[in-house]
């Protein structure tokens, strides 16, 4: 058995963050990776897919930007590749290809088993991340087995799905972008929506991540438990990441020929129920929108940008309450419904009743024991990559002062 007073689970953004802030303070420690470094960035991510952010919000510790498109946006592989290389700029002790099998609690700190050793650590940091398993419903197992079924993390590109029609589930930013790749492949879209906030890619002058960035909306803390769950409760947005900055929404969507129906509830005699719900998910993403443009233009308006008027309201009809796949010539189903997190093998009661790893900015209930790269998990920008930055700083520093104590203590 090795003994180590860190070890950090996962070599994507959160965990590479993580090793360099621990090796700006001295702090010896390994990284255990599942696959390669950003593996699922390599090979969970469909081929068109460009992150949200633009490149000048992509920051780690001791790393950012140097390219000459600052308000482009990355492809999955060119960010891969961009961890990478942060990882050889320090020398992350990365061991690739360990998987994590069981981590528990023994004298002096934790036992973590991995399919490339074990070790003793004083302390610990899951990094696993926010998408780790899709989150496919139950109600999935009950469609015909001659369906075609995908999530987001095993769709690549609209040429590999069969013949015949295809439903989106989730009008996310994954599943909005999905929809609008499929539709303009040539074959017929649906769109199941629910709940969401729609987002222009740019306003008065500046993308909207400069806005969010600038005004400190992405700042805004979630600190409590209730203020964490109702931050974790927000609808996802719909946003693209494209080299024209354009815009995606369900106005785009069923411009293009998108049909749009509301959220699927369950599966019933062959057909799908539909709530009646579309026109309301509708109205309730403009009023959000509305809302946050309407704190933009205040800054805006003291900094002097050019003016511009809110986005127009998206009316739409009401949807029919079943949707039968046959008979719309539907083949194919992709869930873009969400992740959930996999801690299988993780021994330690410090999980809620949803499977959640429960925790006060990223410090859990288990002494010793920390958590990266969720979403909310200090505040709002903490769904966007450049979070890990201060939640890694702020981690590395309770770490520091643990393994301090545990010192003063042997001593």
């Amino acid at each position: 058995m090795h003994h180590i007073p860190t070890v950090i689970i996962g070599a994507g953004q959160a965990g590479l963050a993580m090793s360099r802030c621990l090796d700006r303070q001295q702090i010896d420690h390994v990284v255990l990776e599942r696959g390669r470094i950003a593996e699922r960035w390599r090979t969970e991510r469909w081929d068109s897919l460009r992150l949200l952010t633009p490149n000048w919000m992509n920051q780690f510790p001791d790393w950012s930007y140097q390219g000459d498109d600052a308000d482009g946006f990355m492809t999955a592989a060119e960010y891969a590749a961009s961890l990478e290389q942060y990882a050889t700029s320090f020398s992350a002790p990365v061991i690739t290809g360990a998987t994590v099998l069981s981590v528990c609690r023994m004298p002096g700190g934790y036992r973590v088993e991995s399919s490339q050793g074990t070790w003793h650590a004083r302390t610990v940091v899951i990094a696993t991340g926010h998408c780790d398993v899709p989150l496919v419903p139950e109600m999935a197992k009950r469609l015909p087995a001659s369906l075609c079924q995908l999530t987001p993390t095993s769709y690549r590109r609209p040429d590999d799905l069969p013949d015949g029609g295809v439903l989106v589930v989730g009008a996310s930013a994954s599943g909005t972008q999905l929809a609008e790749e499929i539709q303009r492949s040539g074959r017929q879209v649906t769109l199941s929506v629910s709940r969401h906030t729609r987002l222009p890619r740019r306003y008065r002058g500046q993308d909207i991540m400069w806005w969010l960035h600038r005004y400190g909306v992405l700042e805004d803390d979630a600190i409590t438990a209730d203020e964490l769950e109702s931050a974790r409760s927000l609808p996802s947005i719909q946003l693209v990441g494209r080299p024209d900055s354009s815009n995606i929404d369900l106005a785009v969507l069923r411009g293009i020929g998108v049909r749009l129906v509301g959220r699927v509830a369950g599966v019933q005699a062959g057909a799908l129920r539909i709530n009646r719900n579309l026109a309301e998910a509708v109205a309730g993403s403009h009023g959000r929108l509305r809302r946050l443009l309407a704190r933009i233009d205040i800054f805006a308006d003291a900094v002097g940008a050019p003016a511009e008027a809110h986005p127009e309201p998206f009316a739409v009809e009401e949807s029919p309450n079943s949707l039968d796949l046959a008979a719309n010539g539907i083949s194919t189903v992709i869930w873009a419904t969400g992740f959930r997190r996999n801690y299988s093998w993780l021994h330690l009661p410090i999980l809620d009743a949803s499977g959640d790893i429960i925790h006060n900015r990223g410090v859990t209930p288990a002494a010793g024991l920390y958590v990266t790269g969720l979403r909310f998990l200090r505040q709002r920008d903490a769904s966007f990559i450049a979070a890990v930055n201060d939640d890694a700083i702020e981690l590395a520093e309770s770490i520091q002062r643990h393994l301090d104590a545990a010192t003063r203590k042997a001593a």
